[in-house]
């Protein structure tokens, strides 16, 4: 006998269905933005012969891919369950945040490169289209960035990194504009591009290891395995625990499977009262999407808490 809290699924699905429209309408603003953002960079960048500019229009080109594949992705989450895709189309959200990071990665690497060989033979930098093309980027790079700060799904969270982070190096692509006006420091450009491209990694990292442990099937962050089986085993009738799994199909969307042993002499009602308890208490926990499988005591079953996959 298995157990299913479709109950809670259906108020999550539904809340999630009334939400998702916002996100999307913000996602093609910031793509048609951004990709204003670029054009003005990439023509301050080549007026001007600053790295830093470049720098900057290169992460926001990485920008405009991660807002169209997050735009894309959460058109595909509103896709419903199929037979091939049992759990409907979620992850799509959480492959499009990895790729982001990964790209912003890349671009790293490129800042990096381009900037070492910059340190070598400084260029004569216009200051006058710096600050333009870096002000434009800032002023919209905010706006976007802080008016989706307060989503709650990573695939958005990715894009608003990238937002924010670009209006960060804006900023310090006009402090840097400033010293060259004044000082003609010009070695200064490509020590930014450094700085830029630290605050790019940084973020890619973070995005990364998070999207890593979710397509990895690992624990979500925020659960601790311990305390989900004290909530187990606090149930009045589940003698043990164990086969028990715990992973996140999407942001905001944890999920739990395992089997509970419980005495051999109880009826059908009784076991689901105990597992409508299990579901309560699994709620509160940040679990929503439960399937428990009960066993009676007599069922030969492995103790294991964990489940023990045997290879050959």
């Amino acid at each position: 006998m298995n157990n299913h809290s479709c109950e809670h699924d259906n108020e999550h699905e539904h809340s999630g269905a009334i939400h998702s429209h916002a996100p999307k309408g913000k996602m093609k603003l910031a793509f048609f933005l951004t990709l204003g953002i670029l054009i003005v960079e990439v023509a301050g960048g080549l007026i001007s012969h600053s790295l830093a500019l470049l720098s900057d229009a290169g992460h926001v080109f990485t920008d405009i891919a991660a807002i169209g594949l997050s735009w894309y992705a959460l058109r595909q989450s509103e896709k419903p369950a199929n037979e091939v895709m049992t759990f409907g189309y979620f992850r799509s959200g959480i492959l499009a945040a990895f790729i982001n990071g990964i790209t912003l990665i890349l671009i790293t690497l490129w800042i990096l490169w381009e900037a070492y060989n910059r340190l070598q033979h400084p260029e004569h930098v216009t200051t006058t289209w710096m600050f333009i093309s870096a002000g434009v980027g800032f002023a919209l790079n905010l706006y976007l960035g802080l008016g989706m700060r307060d989503e709650e799904n990573i695939n958005v969270r990715s894009a608003v990194l990238h937002m924010l982070g670009d209006a960060a190096a804006s900023a310090g692509v006009i402090v840097g504009g400033i010293i060259i006006a004044y000082t003609q420091w010009y070695v200064i450009d490509p020590i930014l591009s450094v700085l830029i491209a630290l605050l790019i990694a940084f973020g890619a990292w973070r995005i990364v290891k998070q999207t890593v442990t979710i397509l990895m099937e690992g624990t979500p962050a925020g659960v601790e395995i311990p305390k989900v089986v004290d909530a187990i085993l606090s149930v009045n009738g589940v003698l043990n625990v164990h086969d028990l799994h715990v992973w996140t199909i999407t942001t905001g969307r944890n999920a739990l499977s395992c089997h509970v042993v419980v005495d051999s002499c109880i009826t059908v009602k009784e076991t689901q009262n105990i597992l409508r308890d299990l579901e309560h208490k699994l709620f509160h926990l940040d679990i929503d999407h439960v399937t428990i499988q009960p066993e009676a005591t007599c069922h030969p079953h492995d103790n294991s808490l964990l489940c023990r996959i045997m290879t050959s």
